[in-house]
């Protein structure tokens, strides 16, 4: 995962120059006496859609679950026997089905991890499920995942790294080991080869997930612009190669714990391959791109094996606590990044049933804290009143722009009316697509929204008010 391309030291974040999908233009920047230059940056629709979205899950499976022991990175050379990988029961419908009763939205396949074992039949090379026992070596897992998210309304998609193969003696950031130029050629056919494959044999994609970004071509890396444009030019593309849209951005842990402020927006100012090293992770409220961040988080522990990504016989104990999970949440869906939950798989080729009652578990603690609110409203404007039909005890706000006009709010204030007087319950930076704001119970009879910064006119498509229980956190 991700996080042994973080201890090298640098973070690798892929942005991109606005195109005619990505705009932005010069505003005022609104404040109560002073005005300076700003941007105001537009997402594509397809970004809009992926905000909205708020949770995924990132399904990991691979050879190495039939054998713990391996090391890719400690033996090179060596690659577990795929006679190894059956599994008997496995089923993508009780997958899709448990990720779905957690709340999430859309799925990501992780199609080839780190070992190089392929969960497809690629013309690639032999090392895939075509060697296995499992259904004689005629199965397709990537199919079968595809069309059990069409049969549970979940948008799909595809892990697709090209950074990391221990099959072909590939590492960080996708250079053989040996450095021979004619086993590098060799490598990057086979990555253009598969991501051909996964991008031209399933349908649209939702996300495409590129674990540790992509080697540029400049640098000795595959050609992957291309075929991206040619074959899913509307995915959301995670870390994705540079001249690709619709960008988001890993948000610089494994824990599901975004920064705060966090913009969606984040600067131009990178190399020619791509990439930049990325000081701080909050994202830049200036910068004229917009690339969102996403919180990938394991449902097991981090400590647990592989960092929580893979099962393990034993470690049923190392799963989050539903309020491990919502404190996640807070802060990443509450923080204007969307959650991703990683999800094992065992040996049987299902999620094991403690995960499948930690996901319900998450998904319901969720809908009752934010399923219905005591009161609403929309508008446009710097100050924003709602108000109810009588004196309400709260404890957390909802604040949501929209953000298919840019994220304008810079800084902001919620009040409540406390017997007759306002009273100071919340402030912040950041909105975008949410915020979520917890505070001490208090019974208001009006909440409001003062914005005193903003790069154009606030439009907030939500201010909700809510009173959650032994909320906590």
């Amino acid at each position: 995962m991700k996080a042994e391309y973080f201890k090298t030291g640098v973070f690798v974040l892929v942005v991109l120059i606005a195109t005619s999908s990505q705009t932005f233009s010069q505003k005022k920047l609104r404040t109560s006496g002073e005005s300076s230059t700003a941007r105001v940056v537009f997402p594509t629709a397809r970004q809009v859609e992926w905000a909205d979205a708020e949770v995924g899950a990132l399904i990991h499976f691979d050879i190495s679950v039939f054998e713990p022991s391996y090391n890719w990175r400690q033996a090179w050379g060596y690659h577990p026997d795929p006679k190894i990988f059956n599994p008997a029961e496995l089923d993508t419908d009780q997958w899709v089905k448990a990720v779905k009763d957690a709340g999430a939205n859309y799925a990501v396949l992780v199609a080839k991890h780190c070992t190089g074992f392929s969960l497809w039949p690629t013309k690639a090379h032999d090392y895939s499920v075509v060697a296995s026992p499992w259904k004689n070596g005629k199965g397709d897992i990537v199919a079968d995942f595809i069309a059990s998210c069409k049969k549970y309304g979940i948008k799909p998609g595809i892990y697709a790294s090209a950074a990391a193969n221990g099959y072909f003696k590939v590492d960080n950031p996708g250079l053989v080991i040996t450095g021979d130029s004619i086993a590098q050629k060799a490598y990057n056919k086979v990555v253009e080869t598969q991501l051909t494959e996964l991008w031209s044999n399933y349908g649209d994609l939702f996300e495409i997930w590129f674990d540790g970004g992509v080697l540029p071509e400049s640098k000795g890396g595959p050609d992957i612009v291309p075929i991206l444009q040619q074959k899913q030019p509307d995915a959301i593309v995670f870390q994705g190669p540079y001249g690709t849209k619709n960008l988001i951005r890993w948000i610089g842990n494994e824990e599901g714990l975004a920064a705060y402020p966090s913009w969606a927006t984040a600067d131009s100012t990178t190399k020619a391959d791509g990439t930049v090293v990325v000081e701080g992770l909050h994202g830049n409220p200036n910068a004229p791109i917009w690339c969102p961040g996403e919180a990938d988080a394991p449902l097991r522990k981090n400590s647990s094996w592989e960092g929580g990504w893979f099962w393990k016989k034993g470690q049923d104990h190392m799963i989050n606590s539903r309020e491990e999970m919502i404190h996640k949440y807070y802060h990443s869906v509450g923080r204007n990044t969307n959650l991703l939950i990683g999800v094992v798989v065992d040996t049987r080729g299902l999620v094991p049933d403690a995960d499948v009652k930690a996901l319900k578990a998450f998904g319901d603690e969720v809908k009752r804290r934010f399923g219905t609110s005591l009161a609403e409203t929309h508008a446009k404007g710097s100050e924003v009143v709602l108000k109810f039909d009588a004196p309400a005890r709260i404890n957390h706000v909802v604040i949501m722009e929209e953000i298919a006009n840019g994220e304008r709010i810079r800084k902001y204030k919620v009040e409540g009316m406390v017997n007759g007087a306002w009273k100071l319950l919340a402030e912040g930076e950041s909105v975008g697509h949410k915020r979520i704001q917890q505070f001490e119970p208090v019974v208001v009879s009006r909440l409001r929204l003062i914005i005193p910064q903003s790069t154009a006119l606030p439009e907030i498509k939500k201010l909700a008010a809510y009173y959650v229980e032994q909320a906590g956190l």
